[in-house]
């Protein structure tokens, strides 16, 4: 849980906001130009810049998919994010919807990396142990 109010709070709590109001807009003034996203340990992540990342989450947007957060904490310089995931089209295959957690690495006020994970417990594993 987030406790305090200091730069990396404050910043959790607009990436908080920008999700779940799938505000695009907003989430584009929070990343890096250079962000990087995929999954742990990948040296060629699939997106390598803002655009790319803004892309994907619009073309998932436009599929009708939809995330929920239920969890943004803070861990040293990151932040963790857990979703819970929807799309009407493999909503019944799902159950409704499947959790996924990001971790999020912050330098000078913007999010410069991002790693995605299925499992709560690995997320918070790589952020604890991952180097700045």
């Amino acid at each position: 849980m987030m406790e305090g109010t200091g730069p990396l709070q404050k910043l959790a709590l607009r990436v908080k906001l920008a999700l779940e109001n799938g505000d695009i807009d907003a989430l584009s003034d929070l990343l890096d130009p250079d962000v990087t996203w995929g999954p742990p340990g990948d040296p060629s992540p699939p997106c390598q810049n803002r655009r790319q990342v803004l892309a994907w989450y619009e073309k998932g947007k436009k599929a009708g998919a939809r995330a929920q957060v239920r969890e943004v904490s803070t861990l040293g310089g990151r932040i963790l994010v857990g979703l819970v995931v929807s799309n009407p089209r493999g909503a019944q295959q799902e159950g409704g919807g499947f959790d996924r957690w990001q971790v999020l690495t912050v330098h000078d006020g913007r999010v410069t990396d991002i790693v995605g994970f299925d499992q709560r417990a690995d997320a918070v594993a790589w952020a604890e142990g991952a180097k700045s």
